[in-house]
């Protein structure tokens, strides 16, 4: 990242490591550019290679994309290739930082929050009624690390990453993806009333839940009103989902079930990165394939979470310019959906490409797509005056939201991404021992 400006240490070699059953070939795609492609992750891997019931707390508007000294990057981060054998996950990398004082939300209505308004537990938004649209350009300031893994004597951890969040019952409520020393991957989950406590918040290892053993990573949570109930949707590796009641109690989450049977025909290699998303008619069912595409399934409402039928494509682009990480959000108080999709850059960091659509089912126009002019990246990130240069990369993440129901609105007055990143030394260690960690980047007013 940078504090004000910006410069660019880049790297340009070839060669390759071992992980394992895998091989990482570090690919050089021009000056400065390195993907690291992981083979073997499935038999037809060289294939890839040829080709509210109520809602959370406002938070606060963040500092602005300027001041402090500037910063050098090294960006030998490469495109790794997600697997979904059990025991592995997707191979990802980036990330950034979150910051303090996001808002909170008042149960009974009305304002809320430390920084900026809140939301209503019983109606919704709830405080100041202003609508924003979506800019065209973005400028984020990101904090230091708000969230670290936290091993114990059965869960030595190195990462944790992934992360969906929602603000319910006054609590910031996070599921994330964990991997550990051995290379497995798992869910855990914490809470805490500020962002503050996030780094000091107990964690909670869904292996601990019956049915949730083995391979389970990229969470999404909300609340599904129609049913009254929560959702937990992931990838075990086929699109799966659990429910419960309470969101703060993770032990009773029902076992894992698959949204299909049997994978729809188009389906790619490797799906990843499921995500979930309604409107009052439509449930929708979107993901990534590492193949350039994003795909979209849909079922009628009253059937959900069943009868999810044929594959559409959404997105397509390059592989590596629309790899992963998508989600699709309403943009509150108008007729607007966004979709962001990470990519990778020039200089192999990733960042995240935005469109928007007037509907979920409908066609997607570019807003800030580029590695140029992104939708988050390290083009448009500064740092807090307080927060050190962790990380190169803006990864998987999600918007906080205006709510926490399946509508996944969110609040264009108030932006703000919880994303994963890495110490770039990290650079060239199998993929999943990348010290992923978890920080916040707030929208310059």
């Amino acid at each position: 990242m940078r504090r004000g400006s910006l410069s660019k240490q880049q790297v340009s070699f070839a060669g390759s490591v071992a992980d394992g059953a895998r091989t990482a070939w570090l690919v050089p795609l021009g000056t400065g550019v390195l993907l690291a492609v992981f083979s073997a992750c499935q038999p037809d891997f060289d294939k890839l290679l040829a080709g509210d019931a109520g809602g959370p707390g406002d938070s606060g508007n963040g500092g602005s994309d300027t001041g402090g000294v500037s910063g050098t990057m090294t960006s030998a981060g490469g495109a790794a290739v997600e697997n979904g054998g059990a025991g592995s996950e997707p191979d990802e990398t980036g990330g950034g930082g979150p910051a303090s004082g996001v808002g909170g939300s008042a149960e009974t209505g009305g304002a809320a929050g430390s920084e900026a308004g809140g939301a209503s537990e019983a109606g919704g938004a709830a405080g100041a009624s202003t609508v924003c649209d979506l800019p065209t350009t973005f400028s984020w300031t990101s904090s230091g690390v708000l969230v670290s893994p936290r091993s114990d004597p059965t869960h030595d951890l190195v990462s944790i990453k992934d992360p969906s969040v929602v603000f319910f019952d006054g609590r910031w409520h996070i599921y994330a993806s964990t991997a550990n020393t051995t290379g497995n991957w798992s869910l855990v989950y914490l809470n805490f009333t500020d962002w503050t406590e996030a780094e000091a918040a107990p964690q909670y290892y869904l292996d601990q839940t019956p049915g949730f053993g083995g391979y389970h990573a990229a969470p999404q949570v909300f609340f599904f009103r129609p049913q009254n109930k929560w959702y937990l949707v992931y990838q075990s590796q086929p699109p799966t989902y659990s429910t419960a009641d309470d969101p703060s109690r993770p032990e009773t989450w029902t076992a894992p079930r698959a949204f299909y049977a049997t994978m729809p025909d188009g389906t790619p290699d490797l799906p990843i990165d499921y995500w979930v998303i309604c409107d009052d008619v439509y449930c929708f069912l979107f993901f990534t394939g590492n193949d350039g595409r994003l795909y979209r399934s849909q079922t009628a409402i009253e059937d959900f979470p069943d009868g999810f039928g044929e594959l559409t494509i959404a997105l397509e682009d390059t592989q590596f310019a629309l790899f992963e990480g998508n989600a699709v959000y309403k943009v509150k108080g108008l007729n607007k959906y966004l979709a962001i999709v990470e990519g990778f850059g020039s200089t192999g960091a990733r960042y995240y490409r935005s469109w928007t659509s007037d509907r979920l089912d409908g066609a997607w126009t570019p807003l800030a797509d580029s590695w140029q002019v992104p939708f988050a990246g390290e083009n448009n990130v500064a740092y807090e005056p307080s927060a050190s240069d962790w990380t190169n990369d803006v990864s998987h993440g999600e918007l906080i939201r205006d709510g926490y129901d399946e509508t996944l609105t969110i609040d264009a007055c108030n932006l703000q991404l919880l994303y994963q990143g890495r110490d770039p030394a990290s650079d060239g260690v199998s993929y999943s021992q990348l010290p992923y960690r978890l920080g916040l980047l707030r929208a310059a007013p």
